[in-house]
């Protein structure tokens, strides 16, 4: 019974083998088919995924290469026009030179006053027992010399009085945009708390963008009413960043930090030049200086440079010789930054 048991389970045994072999040898071919396939497939899905990504980095970098060729572009038209506003920033016609002084005056009422001002000082040099040919010197002067300088001064002031609140405008309008208002509201804001000349200045790109113009086109024409680099930088900042995006708070407060380093800088250079300027006073006032004391010693010494025309020859030439010495020297001393 056991023996028959044995060579039963035996029997099974080998048919199961042989079942089982027969098995594997049909669906080996199958197996190793379908393992060609899963590999194959894997294959493709690898091949589609490196597809994917060099296509995402093909597109990061076309994207990155059209920016930087917009920013570019923008950065070729601001150039093109500041080249084309520094003519006017520089040496601007009398008529907007009067606007950038803050004078609401016409080119009519300016040549009157102009007029009126030759004919004054001609008028007083020649009751002064002037020469003759002094009188239509002082017209001139008065005329064209007299008003044009009395601008030049307003145009000063005025820039320097907007470069001493600029800054702190700037530093509202950076905190209004991390608060989350838009940019609109920064320069309302400004328009209407900031001190003159700032306010102005803002309240005229307020009514810009009011006429139908943009902000940064706004604010690039700041320049024509206001004669100073550091408006050029806050138009330049802006239109960069309407063409190429970008963190406005930050590009605004970094703008405010390299105009008070200008300021800082340019304190620091006045301060280096003070001794230059006052030798430059010194050796301008000796001239007057040593004619006056000679005068109280010898008053009969330099008479005849006032009363004969030989005199009056060495007064005028040494009066233009002098001029040029002292613009020599303030042209030495004034550096730009």
């Amino acid at each position: 019974m056991f023996g028959i048991d044995t060579t039963v389970l035996a029997f099974v045994l080998l048919a199961g083998i042989s079942a089982g072999a027969v098995a594997y040898a049909l669906l080996f071919k199958r197996m190793s088919v379908e393992k060609q396939v899963g590999k194959r497939l894997e294959t493709i899905k690898a091949a589609e995924t490196d597809r994917a990504v060099v296509k995402a980095a093909r597109d990061k970098m076309n994207e990155a290469a059209k920016r930087r060729k917009s920013l570019q572009d923008t950065l070729k038209d601001l150039d093109d026009k500041q080249k084309a506003n520094t003519r006017t920033v520089k040496s601007p016609p009398l008529r907007i030179q009067i606007r950038q002084a803050g004078l609401s005056m016409t080119m009519e009422r300016f040549y009157v006053y102009s007029a009126l001002c030759g004919l004054v000082l001609g008028i007083l040099v020649f009751f002064l027992g002037a020469p003759l040919f002094a009188v239509p010197a002082a017209v001139l002067v008065g005329g064209l010399g007299l008003p044009r300088w009395f601008i030049s001064i307003c145009r000063k002031r005025r820039v320097k009085a907007f470069l001493n609140e600029f800054p702190n405008a700037l530093d509202v309008i950076v905190r209004a945009v991390k608060s989350g208002l838009p940019l609109n509201d920064g320069i309302r804001l400004i328009a209407n708390e900031s001190a003159e000349p700032v306010k102005g200045e803002f309240r005229r790109i307020v009514d810009a963008q009011q006429l139908g113009l943009s902000i940064p086109d706004a604010a690039l024409r700041m320049p024509e009413t206001m004669p100073c680099p550091e408006a050029g930088f806050f138009g330049i900042v802006i239109q960069i960043q309407a063409q190429a995006g970008g963190n406005l708070s930050e590009a605004l407060g970094n703008l405010s930090r390299v105009l008070r380093d200008r300021k800082k800088m340019k304190a620091k250079v006045q301060a280096l030049s003070m001794e230059a300027k006052a030798s430059a006073v010194i050796i301008g006032a000796l001239p007057f200086i040593v004619a006056f004391l000679v005068y109280l010693t010898s008053p009969n010494y330099l008479m005849p440079l006032f009363f004969t025309s030989t005199g009056h020859l060495i007064l005028g030439f040494s009066a233009i010789w002098m001029s040029i010495g002292i613009l020599v020297m303030r042209r030495m001393m004034n550096i730009e930054i």
